[in-house]
């Protein structure tokens, strides 16, 4: 048994993740990936820390049993380390990493996930632990210098996947969800991505072979994996995995004409409601309401979000740069962060930390639990996503509601918002 190994663990659980994952740790670790971790080693060997090579990595996760691989460049900066996950124009940069001996611990950007890993051989062995969810622990392993993301023989396409599909989900109670996918072909390789009705499933990448396709990613948070085949009708019959419960159907026709349902007519304000207003405390505890002199006769943008939640980081990408130029034109901004943990210390500390990751500058306030959301904003018919966006007037009258984000995977879509987004802005400032 690694000693070396689960001591790392142990003494790091106060820094990193909350106490029930040592719980789970403790009890499930050994029992499940004993044999994948291939612990035996000589007593008192010590693996340097160059042994972590730089360059590109081949990772696999194992939700449900199947494999989602993604890639990921090592890099090293003095005596520390960086990973730069790599999901098709998409790159994540990850430096909370801790090596010790054999060792690894890797943060995942903003989230409230860790992989915790054995380094062997150019190899790594682990698991991938999501903290703020009961008993979420997936198998990884990762070896050095393959850039491939998907194993793929000499086969050429025999078809191309490019364009705009009208895709239906079907969900486990045989209902459908529709999406929009958008691919991009070059010869076997793929990118794309799908948008649903509360937002982008992000950046995706693949590769196509014969009539056949597949595409993953992983942020950080999600690890998906989407297949298909293209039918001789010219339609596609796929399926969809992610995490360790949803697996699902799919089916998709070209159609270059269809569209969602309007994103900004879900929530609404109730009638009875003449403006918008919230007082919550920020992560210093003092409390912060809209009737503050800072938001006194400006513009607000307020937005409803979690830091679990990856298309609230894109959002939040463009909101940071957005304000930076913005904010000299009575415009200001107002986060609300729902929180999966109930403890209130360490959900600020999760809001701290998503602050600081991505360079916010405007508050962001302690709102409550993600279950919490129609009784802390009862001015709304309904919050159905994460992000949810609200534009103020000056007079803190709701101009725009707007369920989801359509981030910059989306490609038209999201330079749309921007354009809708900032002539909404711009004519609320010349009133």
């Amino acid at each position: 048994m690694n000693n070396k190994f689960y001591s790392f663990i142990k003494m790091n659980s106060q820094n990193f993740y909350h106490q029930r994952v040592l719980k789970i740790l403790t009890l499930i670790f050994f029992a499940s990936l004993l044999s994948a971790f291939n612990l035996s080693t000589e007593q008192g060997k010590r693996m340097p820390d160059t042994y972590l090579k730089e360059g590109i990595w081949r990772g696999i996760l194992k939700p449900q049993g199947i494999e989602v691989p993604f890639l990921f460049n090592v890099e090293k900066h003095g005596c520390n380390y960086s990973f730069i996950l790599m999901n098709g124009e998409e790159r994540i940069s990850l430096d909370d990493i801790v090596i010790n001996d054999d060792s690894l611990h890797a943060q995942l950007f903003v989230f409230d996930a860790t992989i915790h890993a054995k380094i062997e051989d150019n190899k790594l062995h682990g698991i991938w632990v999501k903290n703020d969810e009961e008993n979420f622990m997936i198998p990884f392993s990762a070896a050095f210098g393959n850039e491939q993301r998907f194993k793929v023989e000499s086969k050429k396409p025999d078809t191309s996947f490019d364009g705009k599909w009208e895709v239906d989900f079907i969900k486990e109670n045989n209902s459908i969800e529709k999406a929009i996918g958008l691919f991009s072909q070059n010869g076997q390789k793929l990118a794309g991505t799908f948008l649903t009705p509360t937002g982008d499933y992000r950046f995706l990448e693949g590769v196509v072979e014969g009539n056949t396709m597949k595409l993953s990613s992983f942020d950080g948070v999600n690890a998906l994996l989407f297949e298909a085949e293209m039918l001789e009708n010219g339609e596609l019959s796929g399926e969809l995995w992610n995490l360790l419960h949803r697996h699902e159907k799919w089916t998709a026709k070209r159609n270059d004409n269809f569209e969602l349902a309007d994103t900004y007519a879900v929530t609404f304000m109730k009638e009875k409601y003449e403006s918008f207003n919230v007082k919550f405390p920020n992560t210093s505890g003092d409390f912060i309401s809209l009737t503050d002199l800072l938001y006194k006769d400006k513009i607000v943008v307020v937005q409803i979000l979690g830091t679990w939640c990856p298309n609230c980081i894109d959002e939040t990408r463009f909101l940071v740069d957005w304000y930076k130029d913005n904010k000299e034109r009575g415009v200001e901004i107002l986060g609300l962060a729902f929180e999966k943990n109930t403890d209130v210390g360490y959900a600020a500390s999760r809001v701290t930390k998503w602050k600081r990751k991505l360079g916010i500058e405007y508050e962001v306030l302690m709102a409550g639990i993600p279950g919490s959301r129609s009784e802390a904003l009862p001015m709304l018919n309904e919050v159905v996503t994460f992000p949810t966006t609200v534009i103020l007037d000056k007079q803190h009258k709701v101009q725009q509601i707007k369920s989801g984000f359509f981030g910059p995977g989306s490609g038209v879509y999201y330079e749309k918002f921007v354009e809708d987004f900032n002539f909404l802005i711009d004519k609320l400032v010349e009133e």
